[in-house]
């Protein structure tokens, strides 16, 4: 299913983008912290790299998941992770809902020209007092003639201070916390909407994260996604993709750094040998790519069984193993190789530096290793006071 030929000419034309349009300039876009997403975006849609699976009637491909999964995989081959985690925002975080409940005419108004690359979009779900524990969001939404009037906080938002709508998830109404939440675009030139700061991070430099604030923001009640009330299940629905991305986009990348590391300590010279004849160093290698292969098998399957079924229960749970597992992954082997490349290693702009600062956040968002564990002890029947459907 992931290795038709179709899937190879997709790798090759992202690849192929990635050396000629990224790498060269990723050095001055993590000194800038912040990269031309709008630039970028145009490029990509001019492709149709930003609507792989999206509907064709609105600009999309109309691909099974599998396409998006060999394309995030391909991202990972950009030497950083705040590029590719910008476009997977647009892809595979913002865009799902709207593309599968959206109304056509919302669907015209915002995900055609998301996925052309003519506006660049956040996903807002995250607030200072909320994050993995989407359930405890309070940015509300209450009706007002016939507009929606957003007041609250969104954090760590990502494209956050150059996108051009933003799909909020915010309470409208006072009812139970999964039941009480909606999904609504908010354009974010709205009066109202102000991007409050930067966030200064430890890694993921090139990619803008914003913290939000809405106050008294008036949109009208149809640029609502689906229909009220169901704003959590269909988030919990595009964690799912966004998850399987976010696991996808490590593998080149912790690929490429494994492969970096070989010629490096094949050629670095140290008691008078290779430091890559020292069994210790060319035997953890073997252990590393191994896990990294093992990663990519549970990937496709994963996308297997979502292409046959996204609301599968049995996605929810192997979703949640690939986000654990790449997160876990990525710690061991930039960890590993940044310890065998030494004090170069060490040094800022090295790969390996690079990498073990920007993965490191795979293992925090888009749900922390702990509430992945959660999910699936509650799917295997072994959390307590909870079984398995």
């Amino acid at each position: 299913m992931f290795e038709s030929r179709e899937h190879a000419d997709l790798r090759q034309t992202v690849a192929k983008f990635v050396d000629q349009e990224i790498n060269p300039h990723v050095s001055e876009w993590e000194a800038e912290k912040i990269f031309p997403a709008r630039a970028l975006f145009k490029k990509l849609g001019a492709l149709g790299l930003l609507g792989i699976t999206k509907p064709v009637e609105f600009g999309g491909m109309g691909l099974d998941y599998s396409y998006a999964i060999a394309f995030a995989e391909e991202l990972g081959r950009i030497d950083c992770g705040g590029v590719p985690m910008a476009i997977g925002v647009q892809t595979d975080m913002a865009t799902p809902a709207l593309a599968r409940f959206g109304s056509d005419e919302l669907r015209r108004e915002f995900l055609a020209p998301s996925i052309a690359g003519e506006l660049v979009a956040s996903i807002g779900v995250s607030e200072p007092g909320a994050g993995s524990d989407v359930s405890g969001v309070k940015t509300t939404a209450r009706k007002d003639g016939g507009d929606y009037v957003i007041n609250g906080t969104k954090m760590w938002i990502t494209n956050g201070m150059q996108s051009d709508w933003i799909c909020l998830l915010a309470n409208t109404s006072d009812g139970a916390p999964h039941k009480n939440k909606s999904l609504i675009v908010v354009p974010m030139n709205t009066p109202g909407v102000q991007r409050a700061k930067k966030i200064d991070k430890l890694g993921m430099w090139s990619s803008d994260t914003a913290q939000l604030f809405f106050d008294d923001v008036r949109v009208p009640q149809r640029y609502l996604i689906g229909v009220e009330g169901a704003g959590f299940q269909m988030q919990m629905q595009q964690f799912q993709e966004e998850r399987m991305f976010g696991a996808a986009m490590c593998v080149k990348g912790l690929e490429k750094l494994v492969q970096t590391t070989i010629e490096y300590t094949r050629e670095r010279k140290a008691f008078g040998a290779s430091l890559l004849d020292n069994q210790v160093i060319h035997f953890r290698l073997g252990e590393l790519q191994t896990e990294i292969e093992a990663l990519r098998a549970l990937i496709y399957r994963t996308g297997t069984l979502y292409h046959a079924n996204p609301d599968s229960l049995e996605v929810v749970k192997l979703a949640s193993m690939c986000k654990l597992k790449a997160g876990r992954l990525s710690r061991e082997v930039t960890d590993a190789c940044l310890q065998y490349w030494g004090g170069m290693g060490y040094t800022w702009e090295s790969l390996p530096s690079r990498l073990y600062r920007d993965y490191r956040l795979t293992s925090i968002g888009g749900g922390a290793d702990e509430v992945m564990l959660g999910i699936i002890a509650k799917l295997m029947g072994t959390l307590p006071g909870k079984r398995g459907a």
